[in-house]
This record gives C-alpha cells, structure tokens and sequence, in this order.
C-alpha cells in the first residue's frame, strides 16, 4: 500500500490519472464511486454503466459529480472523456470499447452479463478487476488466458474476502511458512434462506434481496473459497467444505483445533474452508508450517504457538475502500490481486434449495430454486456437475429432490450463451473432457 499510493500521488502532481470505467450501479459499486470520488488522488472514475444510467447519475450524486453527460456511442463516450466529463451509459461494452480508459471494474455478481463485459475489456487492452467471484468462480481460467495473450492484468479486487486472502497467503509464503489451509470467518451458513427470509436485512443495509441470500445460503462462500483454491492450487476436504461450527466469540487463533492436522500436514496441496462463529468475523485466516525448528522457536516466541500449525488472520475485510489499490496494481504495477493459477481445482455446484420439479426455469444464484456447493474440479467433471454459474435459465428435464446435486443430464441449457461457449473452451484449453451438451467448439478461441 506504501509504494501504491506514493505512485498514486505521483500520478496525480504529473496530471496523469488512471482513468476508471465501473460497469454496476447497485450497493457495492455506489461505494467504490464514492472511494475513488473523493478519496483517491491520481485516479479518476470516467464512466459508470448500468442497464437504469438514472442510478449510474446517482451514484455519481453521492460522489458529489453532478455534471455527468448520458452517452448510447463509443463516439459519444469519447468525446465526454476528451472534455473531461464523466459519463454514463445503459451500454456496458461502450466502456470496454472506448479509448481513454485504463482498467474496467466489473462488480454486477452477474455471470452471463460480467463474461460479455470482461471479454470486450480484455479485447480493448483494458485491464479488468472484478468484484464478481461468481464469474471467476466460473470460467476464470479461460479469461485469464485472454488477459494473458492481450498484455492486461485480469484480478479478482482487494477487499473481497479472496483478495484479502491473497495478500495473506502471500504474506505468509513470504516468511518461509507454507499455508495449508485458507478460511473464511463466517457469522452465519443456512442453505434453505431466500430472498424472503433475507428481506428485511437487505431492506437495513440499503441491498439487494438476492445478494444478500447468496451470502446466508452459502453461495457466496463457496465462490470467494473456490477462487482462493483457483489461485494457490488447492482443494476442498469434502464437497461443500467442513465448515466446522464453533461458540459465537471463539478466537480464530485455536483454528488448528477445527480441522484434521493429518490432512493439513500430509504435504498435499492444502485446502480452503471456512468456520462459522469465530471472531474476528467477518475477516479471513490462513493455517500454515515450516519445518525449522529455529523458525518455530522463533514464532513460539512471537506467541503465534507450539505449531506445527500456525494461525495468521486478517481481522477485517473492506470491500470497495480496497478496490482502488486493486486497480492500481494492475495498471501501475501490472500485479493481481488474485487470478486464477491454471485450470480449475475448485468448482462451484449447484444443489436444490427445495424440491424441483420438470420444467422449472431455474432462478439465480442467491434465489429460491438452488444453492452452491464448493466440489473439487476433477469430481465435478467425472460426475459431470451442474456449475451453479450456468444454472440460472436452464429448464429442468426431471423433478429433483431438495439437497440432491445436480448434473448436466437434469437440464436443458438455454441457446447461444456466452458463458456455455467458454466453458467448452476452457475444458479444451486445459485438456479436460468436454461435456457433450450445447453445440461444439472444434478449438478454443484463446
């Protein structure tokens, strides 16, 4: 953070801003506005879209930017930035289009829609920084494989709870520790809520019903942990994680006692979790060892324990104030925050929230129909897995019992979507066994 805001500061005094389109007018963004409106020298958010620009002009109202021009070209767009007026715009792929804009923050949760965005950012040279696990969670690999070939970086944000992940197991490698297990604090895990039960709670925080329920019901954490195993090779112990229960105030310190040392100590690849009820919540955690026996000496003396594991945590995460030091990662130091290793290690599934029946249209994540269950990939593609990113508009062949997992024999996939055509590609790119629904891809595209 010292090196990146002196660089921001530098940028500011030589009239150089890093320019910043936001695709995204709901909770999450109106905060990143606000952070990089008022509080980030030598960066400037240029151009927000949104599918009602009237929220986009909001946002910008808040930010204190009253003068914002309502553009529908890639002309029009240009043409405000070069009289250096932000803009808005109903068109999301006019940012990732347009000349004048560094990097593009994605931060919409919407998977079909952020992997149309992302590619056209990725095929304009603009850097991309998602605050949008689902996606990554679903076809990251293969964006990161186009990022690669255009010369941008491609990164999941600081903040979110994978970033600051990140940083920590980055931290850790760096002591000479290696991490065994990355976790997620948690103060609640109820697969069965929806957006009803989770109304008056989103109504409090000024959020969305369905955000919120991907949160409770599970979702949300199998994506932020599943791209966490992504990005440092890992694992799951067991499908859905072991995500140990402990007594509200359990100082996340004892996390060694929760989890099967045997497993964590056998020189695997290490695994992601999470726990419900330790605090500090709602932060992140990684167990990790060394084997020097001066070293462990020494950290028994700096009261991190006898080992052989050792518990280091981040006490908070702070989502969109940490969103900028992710966008000048990338453009100023070409480093992500997080981005996927290779192919997949860790999937998201999708399982039945209640009982289905045959012809239901699913709904979206964090909805009533399903919910996400973190598998390891090689599971997923052996038992050919629904990924919970491609459920949504899919149409059920048969009824399906509540908890029961689904595969791609359950379902019938919509027509013509992105999202499907990547996922074939990725399974091509990475030499995985394509699954046999959908038209075919002869070779990737990447």
């Amino acid at each position: 953070m010292l090196i990146i805001d002196t660089a921001l500061q530098k940028r500011q005094r030589e009239g150089r801003p890093i320019r910043v389109g936001m695709v995204g007018a709901g909770f999450m963004a109106r905060g990143v506005a606000r952070q990089i409106c008022c509080y980030v020298p030598g960066m400037e958010l240029v151009a927000i879209a949104n599918r009602t620009p009237e929220k986009a002009r909001a946002i910008y109202a808040e930010a204190g930017v009253l003068e914002v021009a309502e553009v529908a070209s890639v002309a029009q767009l240009e043409a405000s930035l070069a009289q250096g007026r932000p803009a808005i715009t109903a068109d999301a792929l006019l940012l990732s289009r347009a000349a004048g804009i560094d990097a593009i923050i994605e931060v919409t949760g919407a998977v079909e829609h952020g992997a149309h965005v992302v590619l056209e950012a990725i095929r304009h040279a603009k850097h991309v920084v998602l605050l949008n696990a689902e996606l990554d969670g679903t076809v990251g690999p293969i964006l990161k494989v186009y990022a690669d070939r255009a010369g941008v970086v491609y990164t999941v944000a600081d903040g979110d709870q994978p970033g600051v992940t990140l940083n920590l197991a980055r931290f850790v490698k760096g002591l000479g520790i290696r991490p065994v297990l990355c976790g997620n604090i948690k103060g609640l895990h109820d697969p069965y809520r929806n957006p009803t039960t989770q109304e008056g709670f989103a109504r409090q925080w000024g959020q969305n019903p369905s955000m919120v329920t991907s949160f409770a019901d599970g979702s949300k954490i199998s994506f932020e942990q599943a791209v966490t195993a992504n990005a440092l090779g890992m694992q799951v112990a067991r499908r859905g994680m072991l995500g140990p229960t402990v007594a509200p105030g359990t100082p996340i310190t004892k996390a060694a006692e929760w989890y099967p040392q045997e497993l964590l100590l056998s020189g695997g690849p290490g695994i992601v979790d999470y726990v419900v009820g330790a605090e500090p919540g709602p932060g992140v955690f990684v167990l990790g060892t060394i084997e020097d026996a001066v070293q462990q000496h020494y950290l028994k003396l700096y009261k991190l324990g006898a080992g052989p594991l050792y518990c280091f945590y981040t006490p908070y995460h702070l989502c969109h104030f940490e969103t900028p030091t992710t966008v000048a990662r990338a453009v100023l130091f070409q480093d992500a925050a997080l981005a996927p290793a290779g192919p997949m290690c860790v999937e998201v599934v999708t399982a039945a929230k209640i009982n289905l029946h045959a012809g239901q249209v699913l709904d979206g994540i964090g909805h009533y129909h399903t919910y996400g269950l973190a598998e390891n990939a090689d599971i997923t593609r052996r038992e050919n897995l629904l990924p919970l990113g491609v459920a949504e508009g899919c149409i059920l062949r048969h009824d399906v019992p509540q908890d029961q997992v689904l595969t791609y024999d359950d379902v019938l996939l919509p027509e013509g979507r992105l999202i499907d055509q990547l996922r074939r590609e990725q399974a091509l790119y990475f030499g995985e066994a394509v699954i046999s629904h959908g038209p075919p891809v002869s070779e990737p595209m990447a």
